[in-house]
């Protein structure tokens, strides 16, 4: 890959200021992983956006031999969200490079491989899963679900037994306010 990255924008105007700051940051992705092919930024404003933090995405995708990683993040500034997007991407080409190169086959479980977290207060070895909670569970439709999870003040996701179901679903809150549920199958 060339150091240039592919930058388009919709509804914000292009700037060599902005141009130079996205292909210094992200003009170096094939440094830390040498089979990238390709970079593409695409910046966009909404200006319609309830929330001003809405307003501005960034989206960044790289393609590489076999692979395509993407984010995507929103700010209320142009090039906080492309910031953001990138310090994103770093983070999937670690766990990228750590799956993919380092190899899958070393005979070492998840749990195995996962580094030791040490407990601050006591020193001691904490364990791979550190909690655990039971809950009873009872019988609700999708709109009382809502209720509950409103009431309970959970922020991100309810899990609840859904009466017209007979499964249990997953309610949970989307970036735009709206709800969406998870229905599990088995596999």
């Amino acid at each position: 890959m060339s150091n240039k990255v592919e930058v388009q924008t919709r509804n914000i105007r292009l700037t060599e200021k902005i141009e130079e700051y996205v292909n210094k940051k992200a003009g170096n992705f094939e440094h830390y992983l040498p089979s990238v092919v390709e970079a593409r930024v695409e910046l966009t404003h909404y200006k319609a956006a309830r929330n001003a933090v809405d307003r501005n995405v960034a989206q960044i995708t790289v393609y590489g031999k076999g692979f395509t990683l993407r984010t995507e993040e929103r700010a209320d500034e142009v090039l906080a969200a492309f910031d953001l997007a990138l310090d994103k991407m770093q983070g999937q080409i670690e766990r990228y490079k750590g799956k993919h190169q380092h190899g899958r086959g070393d005979g070492r479980s998840a749990a195995e491989a996962a580094e030791p977290i040490i407990d601050d207060v006591t020193g001691e070895l904490s364990p791979l899963v550190a909690r655990k909670k039971k809950f009873v569970l009872y019988p609700m439709d999708e709109e009382e679900a809502v209720v509950q999870m409103r009431n309970l003040g959970h922020d991100n996701f309810f899990i609840f037994y859904n009466a017209q179901t007979s499964k249990i679903n997953v309610l949970y809150r989307r970036r735009n306010g709206s709800y969406g549920l998870i229905e599990p199958e088995l596999g």
